[in-house]
């Protein structure tokens, strides 16, 4: 199927994307924090994917690549995001939001907001799609080691602000 999508199947590439949207969303929805949002992220997804599915060297790795190409929308959105600036920030507290996240779920977000980019990729990647070490070097094209460092470094600073979060309830 990815092979067809390369060649400019239309069909075959809506098919493929659709058996992972799923999956982008989620992951999408872990950036953005909201519906409305990652919603944007799934549909730039699918554009830049669509646009360069030709580049794609690794039919096995087409997941990956997909969650890769939501991660980078993710992350430019939430860049945009913080060029706007809201005339009446007080005002936004009273919007009712239709998230209706549990206390579990909004701590483990401002979690992984507390640590950067990279490593909250690793902590996805690791977490909520169980790749193994390797795979995500493989993925992510950086040595074994780095990733190690990069994974063991995120969960002690995630330890240290659940820790933290826990002295103050």
């Amino acid at each position: 199927m990815v092979q067809k999508a390369q060649k400019g199947d239309e069909e075959a590439f809506l098919q493929l994307f659709q058996k992972y949207e799923t999956d982008i969303y989620r992951m999408s929805y872990v950036y953005v924090k909201n519906q409305h949002d990652a919603l944007d992220v799934v549909q730039e997804t699918a554009y830049r994917s669509f646009r360069k599915i030709h580049t794609l060297q690794k039919p096995e790795y087409v997941k990956t690549w997909l969650i890769k190409i939501a991660m980078s929308c993710a992350v430019d959105l939430l860049r945009k995001e913080k060029k706007v600036v809201h005339m009446f920030p007080d005002y936004m507290d009273a919007i009712p939001s239709d998230d209706l996240d549990l206390p579990l779920s909004m701590s483990l977000q401002d979690l992984l907001e507390s640590i950067n980019e990279e490593e909250k990729a690793i902590i996805i990647w690791r977490f909520y799609h169980g790749y193994t070490l390797k795979e995500i070097s493989e993925i992510d094209g950086s040595p074994l080691g780095t990733v190690k460092s990069l994974l063991y470094r995120a969960l002690g600073k995630l330890r240290k602000k659940a820790r933290r979060a826990d002295l103050y309830e």
